[in-house]
């Protein structure tokens, strides 16, 4: 764990602040959780915070309280711009580095003329002023609570913070299944739905929200799934063109990677998905037992995570991406079968 000025940020706190809050581009539920959750608590104590996140994220979090009133970098982005250099301090959650906002928006944060605080559990984070990373921790929604613990303000946590909480929780751990998850993590939950946080309503808005597009987008990828059991892997790939034809929409893709890992025997899995926006294939690891997916996507497709879950991206063609794939999981051999008693 990194506890970088926190007393000296307690007293920069101690008096009313403008405050802008950041998640990384693509906001997932732990970062979209994080920061609205943060906001609410700054607001209760007298702070301006206004969230702003690099680009769109799925309809299946807008309903969280607060999204209503968050700036989209990409598409507000005078709005974003004036909250930024309005800011006396910015707040930095669920990333570890400047380049997951994306390259305008990192161009922006890299002039910001005062300080940023990073509250993030991924692995080798940027040196900021202030600090608190620990990666041993499931979320950053988490550490939010944990940072309104250091401030002896559990008492502030209300509905609205609690639900936000909640959910960024519950999607980063695989709705608790993850091994990241302890008995802390439940002691928290626990409390969160003592202050609010209503974990049926939750889970039904996050997970029972389908389209019909999505359903038969996951039976496309379901379809494409190739299974590799002398190196315990399985992944599955996803072309634009399949994307299209089931009207794809941000979000329809978050956790489809874990039914390939769902797999009897898999240890190892991987989604391919074509991005013709960004030219790139766009990649999620998962795995099980000591099989560092973080280590394997850092060495080959400029990424990183955490050990059980990371992302990557390559730039080349769908066909090429998986036959370089392919190519690395002999080297692999020993590690995959040691890993896991799958």
């Amino acid at each position: 764990m990194i506890l970088k000025g926190i007393e000296e940020l307690k007293s920069f706190l101690g008096t009313p602040r403008n405050i802008v809050i950041v998640g990384h581009r693509n906001p997932d539920g732990d970062a979209m959780g994080a920061t609205l959750g943060l906001k609410h608590y700054f607001d209760k104590k007298g702070h301006q915070a206004t969230v702003v996140v690099p680009n769109e994220y799925p309809d299946f979090l807008h309903w969280m309280p607060g999204s209503e009133t968050t700036y989209r970098f990409d598409w507000q982005n005078t709005q974003s711009q004036k909250a930024i250099l309005a800011s006396e301090i910015i707040f930095l959650l669920d990333f570890n580095t400047l380049h997951r906002v994306g390259a305008d928006m990192q161009k922006n944060l890299e002039k910001y003329p005062n300080d940023f605080v990073m509250i993030d559990h991924h692995q080798q984070p940027d040196d900021v002023k202030y600090m608190f990373s620990d990666v041993t921790i499931c979320s950053t929604c988490q550490m939010v609570y944990q940072f309104i613990e250091m401030n002896n303000d559990l008492n502030l946590i209300d509905t609205a913070i609690a639900t936000c909480l909640y959910a960024g929780i519950m999607t980063d751990t695989g709705s608790f299944r993850f091994r990241s998850t302890t008995s802390t993590t439940h002691r928290i939950i626990a409390d969160l739905i003592d202050k609010g946080a209503q974990n049926d309503i939750i889970h039904n808005k996050v997970y029972d929200a389908n389209s019909y597009g999505r359903l038969l987008l996951l039976g496309q990828a379901l379809s494409n799934l190739q299974i590799f059991p002398e190196h315990k892997t399985a992944f599955i790939t996803l072309s634009e063109a399949e994307k299209n034809k089931f009207d794809f929409q941000k979000g329809d893709t978050e956790g489809v990677v874990n039914y390939a890992l769902s797999l009897k025997g898999i240890i190892f899995a991987a989604i391919f998905i074509e991005d013709a926006e960004q030219k790139i294939i766009k990649i999620s690891f998962r795995s099980k037992g000591d099989f560092s997916v973080n280590q394997f996507s850092r060495n080959h497709f400029d990424g990183g995570g955490h050990d059980n879950a990371a992302g990557g991206k390559f730039d080349g063609d769908l066909e090429t991406t998986i036959k370089y794939f392919k190519s690395l999981l002999p080297t692999y051999t020993n590690e995959l079968n040691a890993s896991y008693d799958a």
